[in-house]
């Protein structure tokens, strides 16, 4: 697998503040990213996709300490997070007032919940370092198979994504296990 170099990472910086969309892999699949704030991009990633829009989107971040501004955490969510994060692993949450007003509203769940996560891989953090919360989803047209590569998925979208990122570490090809934290207790709603 190739290294990325700091002029690639530019590059999808840049595009993804331009509100296009970027490939870039993380601990668990290849991920399909758009500014999480940018309707228009979030917009332009669900038609990519074929995806249902009502279906949430998670974003991801690149620390722990990011969580706080878009969700409301409790002790017992913070010593989740701190135990599990970064990992493969969404971590279902209330949505803060700041994310309601913020993300897309594709980002978001009717109910009001967010789903984050803190990928194990430097290239998915570095971008949500550089740029914000960016959207983590699969790269895959809806009820497809997730692509097992950045190769795979420029097969799949072509020119309809601005900069397909890849290097090391691979992805594990599973998705990220789901947890909902909105109730007393953690509770897996998938695993990956």
């Amino acid at each position: 697998m190739p290294e990325t170099t700091p002029s690639e990472i530019e590059r999808a910086v840049r595009a993804l503040r331009e509100g296009k969309l970027v490939v870039y892999p993380t601990d668990t699949l290849v991920g399909l990213g758009a500014r999480a704030d940018d309707p228009q991009a979030v917009q332009r990633l669900i038609e990519a996709k074929a995806r249902p829009s009502m279906t949430p989107l998670s974003v991801a971040l690149s620390s722990y300490a990011e969580v706080e501004p878009w969700a409301e955490i409790t002790a017992p969510r913070r010593a989740w997070m701190r135990r599990h994060l970064p990992g493969p692993y969404t971590a279902l949450l209330p949505a803060s007032s700041a994310a309601k007003t913020a993300f897309a509203p594709s980002v978001l769940s009717p109910s009001g919940t967010i789903g984050i996560r803190i990928p194990d891989h430097p290239l998915a953090r570095t971008l949500a370092e550089l740029v914000g919360p960016v959207t983590s989803t699969s790269a895959n047209r809806h009820g497809a198979p997730p692509a097992r590569s950045v190769a795979e998925a420029r097969r799949i979208f072509g020119s309809e994504v601005a900069v397909y990122l890849d290097g090391s570490p691979a992805p594990s090809g599973r998705p990220s296990t789901l947890v909902d934290l909105t109730g007393i207790k953690p509770r897996t709603v998938s695993r990956g």
